[in-house]
């Protein structure tokens, strides 16, 4: 995915999402976004940018005024020239404000809410993490979202072919 938007100075932005969190959108309710920055090794970034990683299963955690995605897996660029201690599922500090920080720990003591990373993508040559507050669907929600889907799909298909 490729996004190109024109700024009022004339300096175009270029988004490319590089891994997307799919299973969050179907299981949880999306309820509000926040753009992160990511604090990686020279080695991760690279990996990132090769679109290896993995963020199925992980999740946001807001401790002591900083934010840390945990969970999240990225493999190293090149396994032998990689440190021998080095963890692919290690905790990594998030980038984001302290009043984003504040909202977001507010978001995670509410009973029912959880925050979960939904992409990696790079925005002005700069790796960004996308993280979204939900609140997780249930089984009939879920239901219904794939029969949105497959009626959409059924739509497109019969005006392609007309």
């Amino acid at each position: 995915m490729i996004d190109s938007a024109k700024l009022q100075y004339g300096v175009h932005l270029t988004i490319m999402a590089l891994i997307e969190n799919k299973k969050a959108r179907f299981n949880y309710e999306i309820l509000e976004e926040y753009e992160a920055g990511l604090e990686l090794f020279g080695f991760e970034v690279k990996a990132l940018r090769k679109g290896h990683g993995q963020l199925e299963g992980s999740r946001v955690i807001v401790r002591g005024g900083e934010g840390y995605l945990v969970g999240a897996t990225i493999p190293p660029y090149q396994p032998h020239n990689t440190p021998k201690d080095y963890d692919p599922a290690r905790t990594r500090r998030l980038l984001l404000t302290k009043k984003e920080l504040g909202e977001l720990g507010g978001y995670e003591n509410k009973k029912g809410l959880t925050i979960v990373p939904l992409s990696v993508y790079i925005k002005n040559n700069r790796l960004k993490l996308s993280v979204g507050v939900a609140r997780g669907k249930k089984k009939h929600d879920k239901r219904e979202t794939l029969k949105k889907r497959d009626t959409d799909r059924e739509i497109r298909r019969t005006l392609k072919t007309e």
